[in-house]
């Protein structure tokens, strides 16, 4: 087991030097530092576990040096120890996060109870959480196994999300590396059951086909606006299930959960598909056919999804006799923000569609910007990063207005991302599709072991650039590269968020339903 290392800086530390002597003989490393400056510099030199930190130290005061190492390292225990009793130097050290706080002159056994508070009652938490996830690995392992439908592999992927959140508030690295492989065994697995099943979901007697993009809003929204309540969709996209978890507490404060469900997105993964066969409530090759100005090709330029609201338009006409209602898309904070400060005048009709592109602009500007690459390096620093931009959003003051309304909220996505990490080598002409999770082409040249192939793309539904058109779609972690540039692409892309091709991330995506708190 690791040994627990202490910092203990104060300007008088040899006055405690029984102190330490006490805490060695219980098997705690101690780390000493008579200054601010020098504590500062220790904690970044060696991660403690815990820092003791006296308030009046030459030069950097113990305040000052708080306010560096937690900003700096804000996971790490402080705990003050000062001879002052004054009131608002205890509120701003409180203020400042401090996990406790000891007056001069301290005992051992106060010392020893500070650090059980804040050391060994985390490793009992983490030891709490390891035990009980090793006693579900092999459950869950039999479950993966097991999987032969699309609510098995929702089961099993809420399970995987579950334990991977739980794990990560832990502090045993092993457990992490553990979920992680059984994570990427989960998406081996799932890829093996869409390549067996996707095709079949299209044929006429495929009563085991699940809840699809094009099937989403007549199945599930326009029951809602049967019931004659007002009713709010908002569509948040490419917002993982994992994302949505982690966004939930907030939400809870204002709202109850009527349901929460997962429906699985169409291939390809990506806005230009998902979200128009949503929003048309057709596949994307039947958009093509019956409303040809509405469909853009791969191929062509520009935006691929600018008639989202027409789509819907269409759609209500179709099936519903043209039930009013307001959409619009939000690309950025002035959009939020007006939407926000107006949204009572523009919930009059019975449907409200809003779109929310943060989560996918996050994942494209993670790719492209380093400083992101860094923020959000992997899925708990995304989770994270997407729970920080939610905490600070026009979305939540909208949620906040929009709780004093008699209205059913409808929050959902188009497709999740994944984190890709292996290179998988692909050859196609200068008319290829450009995404790394999936090819359209005529030319495509590939190991198909090593993708989910589909050439005759009729068969699903996918409209065709030409009659010889193919589609590949990458599993798992994959992405695809170029072998005149394979190097710069498996290190540029590698670690990055994309979608468009076939994992759980990315299919399995949530749809909750939400009622105000009375």
């Amino acid at each position: 087991m690791k040994q627990i290392s202490i910092l203990w800086a104060d300007d008088e530390i040899d006055l405690l030097k029984p102190n330490i002597i006490f805490l060695e003989s219980k098997g705690y490393k101690v780390l000493t530092a008579t200054n601010g400056q020098d504590a500062i510099d220790m904690v970044k030199q060696h991660s403690p576990d815990l820092v003791f930190l006296d308030e009046y130290m030459p030069g950097i005061s113990g305040l000052q040096a708080l306010e560096e190492i937690k900003s700096s390292f804000p996971s790490i225990p402080v705990v003050m120890i000062t001879k002052s009793e004054e009131e608002n130097i205890m509120e701003e050290a409180i203020g400042s996060k401090i996990s406790d706080y000891l007056i001069k002159p301290v005992h051992p056994k106060q010392i020893l109870l500070s650090i059980k508070k804040n050391i060994d009652n985390r490793m009992l938490v983490t030891r709490k959480i390891t035990s009980s996830y090793q006693s579900e690995f092999g459950k869950i392992s039999m479950a993966i196994n097991a999987a032969a439908s699309f609510d098995d592999w929702v089961e099993v992927y809420r399970r995987l999300v579950y334990w991977e959140m739980e794990l990560e508030t832990s502090s045993d690295p092993g457990m992490n590396e553990v979920i992680s492989t059984q994570k990427h065994e989960a998406n081996s697995e799932f890829s093996k059951f869409i390549k067996s099943s996707y095709p079949g979901w299209f044929d006429k007697d495929g009563s085991d086909t699940p809840l699809l993009s094009h099937n989403l809003f007549p199945s599930k929204v326009m029951p809602l606006l049967d019931s004659s309540e007002r009713v709010v969709m908002i569509l948040i996209d490419n917002l993982r299930y994992d994302q949505w978890k982690v966004i939930l507490p907030d939400i809870r404060e204002h709202y109850q959960v009527c349901s929460e469900e997962m429906y699985c997105s169409i291939l390809p993964t990506a806005t230009q598909f998902a979200r128009n066969a949503i929003f048309g409530g057709l596949m994307p090759m039947d958009i093509g056919k019956l409303y040809p100005q509405l469909w853009i090709d791969d191929d062509d330029e520009g935006s691929k999804n600018p008639y989202e609201e027409e789509l819907l338009a269409k759609q209500l006409a179709r099936k519903s006799s043209g039930i009013q209602f307001y959409y619009e898309k939000v690309i950025n904070k002035k959009n939020g923000k007006k939407l926000s400060e107006n949204i009572r005048s523009l919930i009059n009709n019975p449907l409200t569609v809003l779109v929310y592109n943060f989560v996918d602009m996050l994942s494209h500007a993670r790719t492209e910007m380093d400083v992101l690459k860094e923020l959000a390096g992997d899925d708990s620093a995304y989770r994270s990063i997407t729970r920080s931009w939610f905490r600070h959003s026009y979305l939540l003051d909208l949620l906040k207005e929009l709780a004093d309304q008699k209205v059913k909220i409808v929050i959902t996505s188009d497709h999740g991302s994944v984190r890709v990490e292996n290179p998988v080598k692909v050859i196609g002409d200068r008319n290829t599709t450009t995404n790394l999770r999936y090819k359209q082409g005529k030319n495509l040249n590939y190991n198909p072991k090593q993708v989910f192939e589909i050439r005759n793309p009729g068969r699903i539904h996918l409209p065709m650039t030409n009659v010889s058109s193919s589609y590949i779609f990458a599993t798992g972690t994959d992405f695809f590269a170029y072998p005149n540039n394979y190097n710069y692409y498996a290190n540029y892309y590698k670690n990055t968020f994309q979608h468009g091709g076939v994992s759980m991330e990315e299919m399995l995506v949530p749809y909750v339903v939400l009622q105000p708190r009375v």
